[in-house]
């Protein structure tokens, strides 16, 4: 059997863990053998997965905690540290768009609200700094570890409507950068920061943007299918191969990427 893309026995974090795309996560790392650890601010949402992962034969533990608190998250830290004596990945999953922060055709940017920019930022950025720079800290006494963080196209270039996202997300990318430079320099080859950058995926976040209520596509919808040469959106399952792939030892040498799972989105111009 080959090894090199295992990721069983790894103690895995996946912050946001009981949302759309982490539960996904979260249930497939431990499908493959992980222990995932479920960090989110609601107690009934993340023990429901976790008990779901463990109903199905795999391991998990949900632990409340809040990406934005950093007093919560060093408790989070110790407590893992408590249970399993290491941290081996961290996902960073926390995040997404609000609609407060999404502005409508007929706006402009100066329409928007400086309030609900501050929350899409602050959740998005700090969101993923925070969690990498406390549980990161942890990982740097390690021998290796790896730290995936959640972008988007949207941080490639400008897409309408969404500023504040787009912003947040152009900085965890270049956060993903820096971070990798920071660990691998001062810390050893073993600690990785990576990114995964996705297309687009419906969502509970998104759905009202792309999906008319008789289930038909919007406008937007039908020009971001047109700038995808696979044209169709993408299924949450199919990130489960790139998270696992930067998690385990077949990424030994790859540290600071962002890795598209787009579809073609963005290496197509669209002519």
């Amino acid at each position: 059997m080959n090894e090199l893309f295992s990721i069983k026995d790894q103690v895995i974090i996946v912050t946001g863990g009981y949302g759309v795309l982490g539960s996904n996560v979260a249930k497939y790392l431990a499908s493959q053998g992980a222990v995932s650890v479920i960090i989110g601010r609601t107690e009934e949402k993340g023990s429901a997965i976790a008990e779901e992962i463990k109903a199905g034969g795999g391991k998990a533990v949900f632990l409340r905690s809040d990406v934005l608190n950093v007093e919560s998250l060093h408790e989070c830290k110790d407590e893992i540290i408590r249970l399993f004596g290491r941290m081996d990945a961290l996902v960073n999953v926390a995040g997404g768009n609000m609609p407060g922060a999404t502005l409508t055709p007929d706006q402009t940017v100066f329409d928007m609200k400086l309030e609900d920019w501050d929350k899409v930022v602050d959740l998005n950025l700090n969101g993923t700094v925070y969690p990498s720079l406390i549980f990161g800290q942890a990982m740097s006494k390690q021998v290796k570890a790896s730290i995936v963080n959640i972008t988007s196209m949207a941080a490639y270039s400008s897409i309408t409507r969404v500023l504040g996202y787009s912003v947040a997300k152009s900085g965890v990318s270049n956060f993903t950068q820096w971070m990798a430079m920071e660990m691998a320099i001062k810390f050893g080859d073993g600690i990785r920061v990576n990114a995964i950058a996705p297309g687009f995926f419906i969502g509970d976040q998104n759905r009202a943007v792309l999906m008319n209520p008789d289930g038909s596509l919007t406008d937007r919808s039908k020009k971001v299918i047109a700038k995808t040469p696979m044209g169709r959106f993408g299924d949450v399952t199919e990130l489960n191969g790139a998270v696992q792939f930067l998690c385990s030892d077949a990424a030994s040498f790859i540290t600071g990427v962002v890795l598209p799972v787009d579809g073609g989105f963005l290496s197509f111009s669209g002519v």
